[in-house]
């Protein structure tokens, strides 16, 4: 598959006998990039994830981690095989501190050295994480919760994350953080695979693009040029950027 660590190739996914809300879905997540999906309430972006984290079986489509299929896999599955999920909103353990937090996302390896290695690696990444280690992580900022969520994510050493709408509940200068914390975990070496509702913002920050409307994907390129697309600014982005 060459460059492509992860991939979902013409997904059909919905939600009992209803109508599928996927409709021949297909992206591909390069190794070192961040990937973002954008589109209209509807359009079938948080399904996306939870089919990528097993926590939703395709109807039918394929899905590739490195190449490997991994169609079918459940949760538990998918994240020994390097995909974890940082979900919408908070969910930190508020009345834990910051390592207690940190830590439960190490529950399945059982090798110290290694939870070890991990949790210095996170630590550089997120300093706040390493400066707030034995905080209560509820007496954290919103935008400072996330990224001990993104750490939490990281102690597993993932293949790729998916994020799902990190930006959300956050202030202009949290989310700002939050999508700066973003291309750390990229530049470290984690692929990112994002749904967030703020468009603009997520392009802003990824190298690919792709916008979905009525369960596929629309239009897909470098993230840089579907910014600057003015039509599809007017139809997909809340118009033209302000200046």
């Amino acid at each position: 598959m060459g460059s492509d660590l992860f991939v979902l190739d013409d997904i059909q996914a919905g939600y009992g006998r209803a109508a599928p809300v996927l409709r021949g879905f297909s992206v591909n997540v390069p190794r070192g990039s961040i990937v973002c999906l954008v589109g209209p309430n509807g359009a079938g972006k948080s399904t996306v994830l939870k089919v990528a984290a097993g926590l939703l079986k395709p109807r039918s489509g394929r899905i590739l981690i490195d190449g490997r299929e991994a169609t079918g896999f459940g949760p538990q599955r998918m994240l020994a095989e390097g995909v974890a999920l940082v979900l919408q909103g908070h969910s930190v353990f508020r009345e834990m501190t910051v390592e207690e937090n940190v830590r439960l996302g190490a529950y399945t390896v059982k090798d110290k050295a290694k939870i070890a290695e991990r949790i210095a690696f996170v630590k550089e990444v997120f300093p706040v994480v390493a400066d707030r280690w034995g905080a209560l992580a509820g007496l954290l900022s919103g935008g400072q919760q996330k990224q001990v969520e993104f750490a939490r994510s990281l102690m597993v050493d993932p293949a790729v994350v998916l994020l799902d709408e990190p930006s959300m509940g956050l202030d202009p200068k949290a989310t700002g953080a939050v999508f700066e914390q973003v291309v750390r975990m990229r530049d470290a070496g984690t692929a990112v695979l994002l749904v967030e509702q703020n468009a603009r913002r997520a392009l802003e920050t990824a190298d690919i693009g792709c916008v979905l409307d009525l369960g596929r994907v629309h239009i897909s390129g470098p993230a840089s040029e579907l910014l600057a697309d003015p039509q599809l600014g007017e139809l997909y982005l809340g118009g033209r950027p302000h200046v």
